[in-house]
């Protein structure tokens, strides 16, 4: 491995967080924790309730349990250190720590973007296919599809920390945002990066841009079909549906490609942390509301759920 000099070692990187004026810390902190724990419950129960709920076995809802767990997991490996921080005056955390929080950070988030990929061909297949749609979505093709998304995610992510753990840090170790991330600490190294930033608009953007234009691809073959419904009614409720769905996805991809998909040379620190916290606060929240408890099958579930009733596989 390259070597990592004596700084880069033994000193600690200093998260500097959302904000560095003390009267916003507070109001930062109340917003966040209430973001937080929203989305923790949001998609604690999405998953709890579909695996209780012998209702919620199709294809769409093993995928959305998968989501909801991987979003539970994302913004665990940030928010709670960002919250600790904002209270806290010792904002230090380790280059292992820092790797570590990258690792699973960039493991988790490739995790959403196929999983979402994995939602919109669900979709597609039953509203262009529904005659074929219970072989296109079988048990072993949804198994395979959301192996195949962990198991990408965490060889996307290896293959970056491995090259991040070769950099040397001998200037600052101040970091310009909230949690340890490939932007920021990029343009802390003194080391050639430019390998790096080479894995980023090649592998990353088959990780991140693929998914995205697959959904897109889905969704307007979705609303094709969408249009030529008899039922007025029917075409309004299932375009106000793909609505809200891409309007999240557009905003979780979105503020992503605009995050790392750029030279670190022209990174902002400030912008970089608002659209940061879409993707890592906001859209993990808002997944449970969009993609699940707008549905009646899963309201009946989550009131099954904390009545202790028991429903039938056949309730729809």
């Amino acid at each position: 491995m390259g070597a990592v000099n004596e700084s880069s070692e033994g000193a600690p990187f200093i998260l500097q967080g959302l904000t560095t004026s003390p009267g916003q810390r507070w109001p930062f902190f109340v917003l966040f924790l209430f973001l937080y724990v929203a989305g923790i419950l949001g998609n604690g129960l999405i998953v709890a309730a579909i695996r209780a709920s012998p209702a919620l076995h199709a294809p769409m809802y093993f995928l959305l349990a998968h989501l909801s767990f991987a979003d539970l997991c994302f913004t665990s490996v940030t928010v709670p250190k960002m919250l600790a921080n904002l209270l806290s005056y010792d904002h230090s955390i380790s280059l292992a720590g820092c790797l570590t929080q990258m690792y699973f950070f960039f493991a988790l988030g490739v995790t959403d973007s196929c999983l979402l990929a994995a939602m919109a061909y669900d979709r597609y297949v039953a509203i262009r296919h529904p005659l074929h749609y219970a072989t296109r979505m079988s048990r072993a093709v949804c198994m395979a599809l959301v192996g195949t998304a962990w198991l990408v995610s965490h060889i996307h992510s290896l293959l970056h920390i491995l090259l991040m753990a070769r950099l040397s840090f001998c200037a600052s170790h101040q970091v310009p945002h909230f949690f340890c991330d490939h932007q920021p600490l990029l343009r802390l190294s003194c080391s050639d990066t430019r390998h790096i930033q080479l894995l980023i608009f090649t592998e990353g953007a088959a990780v991140v841009v693929t998914p995205f234009l697959l959904i897109l691809a889905s969704y307007g073959a979705i609303a094709a079909a969408v249009l030529r419904l008899p039922s007025a009614s029917g075409r309004i409720r299932a375009v106000s549906t793909c609505g809200s769905h891409l309007a999240v996805v557009g905003l979780f991809y979105g503020t992503v490609i605009a995050v790392y998909f750029r030279p670190t040379s022209r990174y902002k620190a400030e912008r970089g942390r608002v659209a940061t916290v879409m993707y890592t606060i906001v859209t993990p929240m808002l997944n449970p509301v969009i993609y699940s408890l707008r549905n009646r099958d899963v309201q009946g579930a989550l009131r099954a759920l904390f009545t202790g009733q028991r429903i039938s596989a056949g309730v729809s």
